[in-house]
């Protein structure tokens, strides 16, 4: 397991009207998070693999559907990888200096909480191409949808 990488199971609690989970705990986590963003994928699609220099921590949890987390250490070059989500309901925490990112397996809500807020005049984000040799093997898709910026244009 790559050092710093927490991986938290999660609880999902159903009823007749649906169900309850409890998503972050911060007695749970090594850092304090400090903003929480949600972004919906379309199945197929991957985000990442980012990164960012200033040593933000990210704690990852797949809401619906299913997720492939990716996480390269820089430093030691090894990987991990896990599916996320309702049929493993997982949250990873992430640490500073990985490279992370996800496939949507299917249709998604995927949620991040971060340890630093995001500054848009000078954003911490930075990328290895989602095909790079060390991960590659690693997605189930060969020809995945991408961002401009995750494509590399």
């Amino acid at each position: 397991m790559i050092p710093g990488l927490v991986r938290l199971p999660l609880r999902y609690v159903h009823d007749e009207r649906g169900w309850f989970l409890e998503l972050r705990r911060e007695s749970a986590l090594p850092g304090r998070t400090v903003q929480t963003n949600v972004s919906f994928s379309r199945q197929g699609v991957i985000r990442g693999l980012h990164y960012h220099e200033r040593g933000q921590d990210d704690l990852f949890a797949c809401l619906t559907g299913t997720a492939r987390v990716v996480v390269l250490d820089h430093e030691s070059g090894e990987t991990y990888s896990e599916d996320i989500g309702e049929e493993n309901p997982v949250a990873l925490y992430v640490p500073g200096g990985c490279a992370h990112g996800f496939e949507a397996l299917t249709d998604l809500l995927f949620c991040y909480h971060v340890t630093r807020e995001y500054d848009l005049a000078d954003p911490d984000e930075h990328i290895v191409p989602w095909d790079d040799p060390r991960v590659r093997h690693l997605w189930s898709t060969q020809s995945p949808i991408l961002s401009e910026r995750d494509s590399g244009f």
